[in-house]
């Protein structure tokens, strides 16, 4: 049986006017990420990644051509229609968490389940906990945010983007305000989330981060310049490795 496709993009593209002057921010993307991927997306500043991420995170609209979410035409619905698709296909991890300050990691985590409107989350806690255990934060339920560490935060983050179950996890720079090893604790646990099935979408400007994903997306003046499978992906030990290893001086 084919694989199920999450994304999918044809001709898309998003012109943003300023006046007279028109900027083709992305331009004909012709994209499809099927379920169970681990997708990075990269590129230089400008390059048209943020606003490909904000279409694909139902936050943008394309100004012409075609995008399905899990099945779902999305520039065929209205501004609630989309807020409910965004709200039940997409899990967001974002560089700088977004977590409620003063309130627990288990109260963070609880807050998609408790703005869910399909009434099907009535164990919402329940989920929460099981969210945080998955990330490996089972002693830090009841921590309030500013007792965590930077990455302990984006954990909650994490936990918060999968207690729903989302069709998608959408990330973008999520190792962005994190030390080295943070990030490559980050980057592994995206890998073990992949393995257990989540369809993963990172943004990132960091090759070493890129690495740890399957598949690597470029983009450069609004355009895909290459699609490719990473075929030396990197893993915990290795990116440790190369972390303690004396930095050469000129």
């Amino acid at each position: 049986m084919p694989a199920k496709k999450v994304i999918e993009t044809k001709k898309l593209n998003r012109i943003f006017k300023n006046g007279e002057i028109k900027v083709h921010a992305l331009k004909d993307i012709d994209m499809i990420i099927e379920e169970g991927e681990f997708v990075a997306i990269m590129g230089a500043s400008g390059s048209g990644k943020s606003t490909l991420l904000h279409i694909i995170g139902c936050l943008d609209r394309a100004t012409s051509g075609e995008y399905d979410l899990d099945g779902v035409q999305v520039n065929k619905l209205g501004k609630n229609h989309l807020a409910d698709v965004r709200n039940q296909k997409i899990g967001f991890i974002f560089q700088s968490y977004n977590l409620l300050s003063r309130t627990t990691a288990l109260e963070n985590v609880e807050l998609p389940l408790i703005y869910d409107r399909t009434g099907q989350f009535t164990n919402s806690k329940e989920l929460a906990q099981k969210a945080l255990e998955q990330v490996g934060l089972a002693d830090r339920i009841y921590h309030k945010t500013n007792e965590l560490s930077g990455g302990q935060q984006q954990r909650v983050a994490i936990a918060r983007a999968l207690v729903n179950n989302p069709a998608l996890i959408l990330a973008d720079e999520p190792t962005g305000n994190l030390d080295s090893k943070a990030s490559i604790d980050i980057a592994d646990l995206f890998v073990q989330l992949n393995n257990e099935g989540k369809t993963i979408v990172m943004i990132t400007h960091e090759p070493e981060i890129a690495q740890f994903a399957k598949r690597m997306i470029y983009l450069r003046d609004g355009q895909i310049i290459s699609d490719k499978i990473i075929e030396k992906r990197s893993t915990k030990a290795f990116a440790l490795k190369e972390l303690e290893k004396p930095v050469k001086t000129p």
